[in-house]
């Protein structure tokens, strides 16, 4: 298991439930972590920071030799699109747990995946295939901008994840735009080249999770809605989309699978597109290829029943598909996934390291949690900041989303700040819950609250001293006064707001 954190935790247990045995590889800072106490052995790689460790091709492949390991899985982010290990293991005799090197080079240039696209007949979004790399004077831009037009996105050719995208609304803010973009994709991909695509006004974000094998059969499944992203990054995923109608998803299922036969693709995959409902007859047009599996695969299973990470292993060792396509296609009830960060949402969603401590989470029908901490573990400096994923199923999206907030509702987490308390004032939002949304929505909802904390404050200890006073003399009261009060004494906003920060009321009675 080439990664850590929730995705190694994630597939150890795959490979645990199929009998197989597993390796857990680890940095410096990882030696006490989940993943690697889960795994049959454990293999060091070196220092904490990725480049040392998690992104050293040699010792990843080396790792599997000596652990006589025939496999390896890269989960995603790190080295999962990167043809260069997919051809390392080729070469060491290592089967790579996902698509061929060839097809990663191919699907993973934003740029060869749009002609591809193209060529099988897949609308893509309006722009220009012309590369503009760190040799692309600004002129040259400019004059490749105003055959596209405005407003538009820069993007990089090699990127993924929001980085080194920007949007441009005209051409004076073309030139800065285009060295921060470089900059980004530089800094994420090691390749500073970027292209230009139309922007879409207020388009929907919607892909569709694909699985291919070794013998001809590609089986799409039911579409996953996306369009909840902050800053083009994704933060809440929900399967299906409240707004697909089965005539468009079966055109966004054959198109899918149109594109992957076109790059020769097998394994795990997902095609991405921009639904624009603005245009009439419900547009779509393709957007990328993400050539691994997807942060977001957990509503998929729920809703399908079918456990992905198996099916990649299975694949990977040549077996035929045998699940129903008409089933997975069309899914069951409504699954919606929110990813958990050590973010603080209040201070712009800075990342918030630590040892977490308490960690209780949430559980009970239709709660699905992948976590890659347990209590006392610890968020570093040197990775993503996501330590959990909740996904929930319901027999309806109403159902859904109830049940996500009480979910998260349940979540106890001290030592570090996380997006909790932002996903459960998201639960609640009118336009969210109405299924009214694009990917422009909740940059724009959080614009409209800056300053307004999400997080519940906590009590102050004199507040605390206030409630216990009420509280005490409550109790002392005659008996008829005391009923006048209700059963209970009322506890308080500032009562309230402990018990919601901490759990906990210090022993106060309430």
């Amino acid at each position: 298991m080439a990664n850590r954190g929730e995705i190694a935790v994630r597939v150890l247990r795959a490979c645990r439930d199929m009998g197989l045995a597993s390796v857990a590889v680890y940095s410096e800072c990882d030696r006490g972590a989940l993943h690697v106490r889960m795994a049959d052995e454990a293999c060091f790689l070196g220092p904490a920071p990725a480049a040392d460790s998690y992104l050293r091709i040699d010792r990843l492949v080396e790792a599997a030799r000596l652990t006589g390991a025939d496999g390896l899985h890269p989960g995603y982010g790190f080295l999962a699109e990167h043809p260069g290990l997919a051809a390392a293991c080729r070469d060491a005799g290592i089967t790579f747990i996902g698509p061929t090197p060839e097809a990663i080079a191919r699907m993973g240039s934003k740029t060869a995946a749009r002609t591809l696209a193209r060529d099988a007949g897949v609308p893509v979004v309006p722009g220009s295939d012309d590369v503009l790399g760190p040799d692309v004077t600004d002129d040259a831009a400019l004059e490749a901008a105003a055959q596209v037009g405005y407003p538009l996105m820069l993007k990089a050719v090699a990127g993924g994840g929001g980085k080194g995208m920007r949007v441009v609304s005209g051409p004076e803010a073309l030139a800065g735009a285009l060295h921060v973009a470089r900059s980004e994709a530089l800094a994420a991909f090691g390749d500073a080249s970027v292209y230009l695509e139309r922007r879409l006004l207020r388009p929907r974000h919607i892909e569709v999770q694909l699985l291919a094998d070794h013998h001809g059969t590609v089986v799409p499944f039911v579409e996953r809605e996306c369009s909840i992203q902050r800053r083009h990054q994704k933060v809440v995923e929900e399967s299906p989309s409240p707004v697909v109608s089965p005539t468009l998803r079966a055109r966004l299922q054959a198109a899918a699978v149109a594109v992957a036969r076109a790059g020769g693709y097998t394994n795990a995959g997902t095609i991405e597109f921009l639904v624009d409902e603005h245009a009439g007859g419900e547009a779509f047009y393709f957007l990328e290829m993400n050539t691994r599996l997807q942060v977001e695969h957990p509503i998929t299973e729920l809703v399908t029943g079918t456990d992905l990470v198996q099916w990649q292993i299975r694949i990977a060792r040549g077996e035929r598909l045998t699940i129903d396509p008409a089933r997975v296609a069309r899914g069951e009830g409504h699954a919606i996934e929110c990813r958990v960060y050590a973010e603080d949402p209040d201070a712009g969603f800075v990342p918030s390291p630590g040892v977490v401590d308490p960690f209780v989470v949430p559980a009970g029908p239709g709660v699905r949690h992948d976590a890659g901490i347990e209590p006392g573990g610890e968020v570093p400096i040197f990775y993503d900041a996501l330590i959990a994923k909740l996904a929930v199923w319901g027999a309806s999206r109403d159902e859904a989303i109830r049940r996500t907030s009480r979910a998260l509702e349940e979540y106890r987490v001290g030592g570090v700040r996380t997006t909790i308390p932002f996903f459960r004032w998201l639960m609640v939002q009118p336009a969210f819950r109405e299924g009214a949304f694009d990917t422009s929505f909740l940059d724009e909802l959080l614009q409209q609250r800056v300053g307004t904390p999400f997080s519940a404050p906590e009590a102050s200890l004199e507040e605390v001293a206030a409630i216990a006073a009420a509280l005490y003399g409550a109790q002392a009261m005659p008996l008829r006064t005391h009923e006048t009060a209700g059963p209970r004494a009322p506890l308080g906003a500032a009562g309230r707001a402990r018990w919601k920060a901490t759990g906990r009321m210090d022993g106060l009675r309430a």
